[in-house]
C-alpha cells in the first residue's frame, strides 16, 4: 500500500470539537489539497460545503459506515480525568475510543493515521495520563497502518478555555515569563501549530511509524 502523496482528497478527523481538533478541522477545510473532510462528532458542527459531519456515539461506532475510508485519519480525541469523571472513563475516551476508530478506519482501507499524543507518553509511566497515552501509542503501532505519525506536544497553549485548569494555567504563566530559558521540548506550543503539524504529517505521510517531538513542532512553524 503506497503512502507517498502530496494531494489528499479526503481526511477523517476524530475529536473535531476539541481545542486541537477545531484547529485541525479549520485548517483542513481551508486547505486547497483537501476536497472532503469527514468529522464524526456527538453534536452537530457548523455546516460547510466540504464537511461531512455524521453524528455518532463513540461507545458504539458504526462499523459499516462508508466514511471510514479516507486518505488519512487525524485523531485529536481526548479528555481529562476531571471532565470524564473517573480514571476508567478517561481511559475509555483516550485509549478505547481512539483504538476502536483506528481499527475501523484501517479495515476500511485508510492507510495513514496521525495521533495527537503527548510529550512523555510512556506505557510504563506511573501517572494515568502519560501511561494512557503510551498504551494508546503502543496499541496503535501494532495495528499495521502504512503510515503512523505520533505527535507529542508539550503543554498546549489554547488561549482562553471554557474550563479552568489550574496546572495548565500555572504552566503557561511560567512559559510566558521564563520561556526563553526553557528547553525547546518543554515550551508550550500553540494548538494551531500542533494542528498544522498533524495536517502536514497526513499530507506527506512517511512509511512506518514516526514520532514527532514537541521540539519539532515549535521548530517547524
Amino acid at each position: 500500500m503506497s503512502v507517498e502523496r502530496s494531494f489528499v482528497q479526503t481526511v477523517l478527523i476524530l475529536g473535531a470539537s476539541g481545542a486541537v481538533g477545531q484547529q485541525v478541522l479549520a485548517q483542513a477545510l481551508a486547505h486547497p489539497g483537501i476536497a472532503r473532510v469527514v468529522a464524526p462528532t456527538r453534536r452537530a458542527l457548523p455546516p460547510h460545503p466540504h464537511l461531512d459531519n455524521p453524528l455518532v456515539d463513540f461507545s458504539a461506532l458504526p462499523d459499516s459506515a462508508p466514511w471510514w475510508q479516507a486518505d488519512a485519519a487525524l485523531c485529536a480525541l481526548g479528555t481529562t480525568r476531571k471532565q470524564a469523571g473517573s480514571a476508567a472513563a478517561f481511559y475509555r475516551v483516550d485509549h478505547d475510543y481512539v483504538l476502536a476508530a483506528a481499527r475501523l478506519a484501517l479495515a476500511a482501507g485508510t492507510p495513514t493515521f496521525v495521533l495527537n499524543s503527548s510529550l512523555g507518553a510512556d506505557e510504563k509511566s506511573y501517572g494515568l495520563y502519560l501511561k494512557t497515552k503510551g498504551e494508546t501509542e503502543r496499541d496503535l503501532s501494532a495495528l499495521g497502518f502504512a503510515s503512523l505519525a505520533l505527535v507529542r506536544p508539550s503543554l498546549l497553549d489554547a488561549g482562553t478555555r471554557a474550563d479552568f485548569r489550574l496546572g495548565e494555567e500555572v504552566g503557561l504563566w511560567l512559559n510566558r515569563h521564563l520561556g526563553r530559558w526553557l528547553p525547546d521540548a518543554w515550551r508550550a506550543v500553540a494548538v494551531g501549530d500542533v494542528a498544522k503539524t498533524m495536517l502536514d504529517a497526513a499530507l506527506a505521510p512517511v512509511p512506518g511509524i514516526r514520532i514527532i517531538a514537541s521540539s519539532e513542532i515549535t521548530a517547524s512553524q
